[in-house]
């Protein structure tokens, strides 16, 4: 399915954002929301409160709307099963200790298909759908270029490091669903940890202690770092650009890393996203850097050229790229060739939450046909 198919389906999809402390209920239908969202403490420490939770939520948002439901979709942590709806142990969620088929327990409930993603997944599906992919790919319409993206590797930086893959318009899961476990990579500056030590607000407020001198309890939210670097608060402006550069330099490893394989556009979301203005570059240069051989040769990090499709030089170029018309022999015609090998990041344009929830949508309505 497309944006447009998706957008003009009258169907109704119940969703849930499934946090430690609240469950926050809402309804998708025509690719928006439907609904004045319901709010609820989750009561992650009480299985049948928690499951109780559930029912009332989902059963005020169809009272709230009066339609017929295609289905329940939504993200919730993991380990789990997926494509089964079982859900392992939990840390922020304990009273799910085990395995709990939380997904046929809700189609026993509400009499119609449950669909359970995890988070990173299903922010890269709607962001593949109605965000950064169509987005970029408006501009290249645009401008008469004859490239087009299909694949998108999109990342989540908050608390933790996770991520989500769209291969040509399908979300991939993997057999095991555990496809884009990017957290899980090798970081750059400490080889010993993996790559989500380096990715997350905990990584930046560590940096920002060492290099301020301070305990890490004393240190900063990254939003504060972040105002620190624009002159907007007082404090260690050296140490809080420092702390953004050394998570760029870890995540740009491991975008790189990735895109070795995917070749698509990456697009980064969560709760630092907001810092894009300061971490951006030192990210994508360390994506174009180079690696060196026995002999001393140089040779670039990826094949493709990375651009910062935040920076509005690097965006015009990027939709630019270096198009030329090729003569077909034997005939009059000639055909639009655009030879840049090339890839961009940018950082997420319909916001984190409401991209989740539409690929939640769209994840149901793709399932049901």
């Amino acid at each position: 399915m497309n944006q447009t198919d998706l957008i003009n389906d009258p169907r109704t999809v119940l969703t849930l954002d499934a946090g430690g402390t609240n469950f926050v209920f809402s309804a998708v239908r025509a690719g928006r929301e439907a609904v004045q969202p319901v709010v609820l403490a989750s009561h992650g420490d009480d299985l049948d409160l928690c499951l109780r939770t559930m029912f009332d939520g989902f059963r005020q948002i169809m009272n709230n709307l009066p339609a017929e439901y295609a289905a329940i979709s939504f993200a919730f942590p993991g380990p789990a099963d997926y494509p089964n709806g079982i859900i392992g142990s939990l840390q922020n969620l304990p009273a799910f200790n085990g395995a709990v088929p939380l997904g046929p327990i809700l189609e026993e409930e509400f009499r119609m298909p449950v669909f359970i993603n995890n988070d990173g997944d299903l922010y890269a599906y709607g962001e593949a759908l109605f965000g950064f992919l169509p987005y970029i790919n408006s501009l290249l319409e645009k401008a008469g270029s004859p490239k087009r993206y299909k694949n998108l590797l999109a990342v989540t930086l908050g608390t933790g490091f996770g991520g989500g893959i769209v291969r040509d318009g399908e979300l991939f899961l993997g057999d095991n669903s555990n496809a884009a476990e990017i957290w899980l990579m090798r970081s750059k500056l400490e080889p010993s940890m993996n790559v989500e030590e380096g990715a997350s607000i905990r990584a930046v407020r560590r940096e920002y202690a060492l290099g301020a001198g301070i305990s890490f309890e004393d240190a900063p939210d990254p939003k504060d770092i972040y105002e620190i670097v624009i002159g907007r608060k007082p404090g260690d402006g050296p140490a809080a650009r420092r702390a953004f550069e050394r998570m760029a330099e870890v995540v740009g490893n491991a975008l790189a890393d990735a895109l070795t394989l995917i070749d698509g556009l990456a697009v980064i979301g969560g709760g630092l996203a907001g810092a894009a203005s300061v971490f951006m570059k030192p990210l994508v240069d360390e994506m174009n850097s180079f690696y060196v051989n026995y002999k001393g040769a140089r040779y670039g990090r990826l094949v493709q050229k990375v651009y910062n499709l935040e920076n509005e030089s690097d965006l015009r170029e990027f939709v630019k790229g270096e198009v030329s018309r090729v003569a077909v022999p034997g005939t009059g015609r000639k055909v639009l060739y655009d030879s840049e090998k090339r890839t961009g990041v940018g950082a997420t344009r319909i916001g984190t939450s409401q991209a989740t929830s539409l690929g939640a949508y769209a994840y149901a309505l793709h399932k049901l046909g």
